[in-house]
């Protein structure tokens, strides 16, 4: 069975739920996988607040309120992961970019496998992409801070990101209308920060905040455009690796 850690944020647990199911179209009832969706909302707020960029943050957080900030989360996601270990998963998943900043801690503390998404994003790219070509991400500033898609695409790939102001103005916004349920204006309001890394001749864009792909993908005229082949959503990549784990 796969344990799903979702609730960051709820919109995006549930896409990852569809897309579980929309892998197994076709079968019967009986032939559909396995899960259960821990919908865990109340989980603190992860990155945005911690203002501070290191691979490994629970050793040199500078002060106490960020340290406090960093265990937090880390307990919220400990007790949700410990939950579905009790249900009898087999590994888990966590549809939240974010929230594998705390992936090494965890691993730690859970005896369940856990698919690093980030990690699965890479290795798929490395199928499509050569050395040294461009790839945009678009994510929260949290993941953008905590570099955990640096950690395996500076190894091959050149990461580009949006200027700041199309970060704040486009994506972040984009974002946050997703959250709050308004997807037809997040689907205009991401359409610069796309233009821009089209712009920057990027091979691939990673869709690197799990609420993107249902801002980008929930209207035919998205479909049609030429770039549609250009993304690369972490949600199904994720979705894709647990079914192929789920069928071992």
């Amino acid at each position: 069975m796969i344990g799903i850690l979702g609730g960051m944020g709820t919109q995006a647990g549930l896409d990852f739920c569809n897309k579980l199911a929309i892998l197994n179209r076709g079968k019967i009832d009986q032939k559909y996988p396995l899960f259960i969706l821990y919908n865990k909302a109340n989980t603190p707020k992860r990155l945005e607040k911690i203002s501070i960029h290191t691979k490994n943050i629970s050793k040199k957080l500078k002060n106490k309120k960020n340290k406090k900030k960093f265990q937090l989360v880390l307990q919220s996601l400990i007790k949700g992961c410990q939950l579905l270990e009790k249900s009898k998963c087999k590994f888990l998943v966590i549809p939240c970019n974010t929230a594998h900043y705390w992936y090494e801690d965890l691993k730690k503390k859970i005896n369940l496998p856990i698919i690093n998404m980030p990690k699965e994003v890479y290795n798929h790219t490395k199928k499509y992409c050569k050395k040294n070509s461009s790839i945009g991400l678009l994510a929260t500033e949290g993941t953008l801070k905590t570099g955990i898609y640096n950690k395996f695409f500076d190894k091959k790939y050149n990461l580009i990101y949006p200027r700041r102001e199309i970060q704040k103005n486009s994506v972040n916004t984009s974002i946050k209308l997703v959250k709050m349920g308004n997807v037809k204006a997040a689907n205009k309001k991401i359409k610069p920060a796309i233009d821009y890394l089209i712009r920057k001749k990027c091979k691939k864009i990673i869709l690197g905040c799990t609420e993107l792909p249902i801002a980008i993908f929930a209207f035919k005229s998205f479909n049609k455009i030429k770039t549609s082949k250009i993304f690369l959503d972490p949600n199904l990549i994720l979705a894709n690796a647990a079914m192929k784990k789920y069928n071992k």
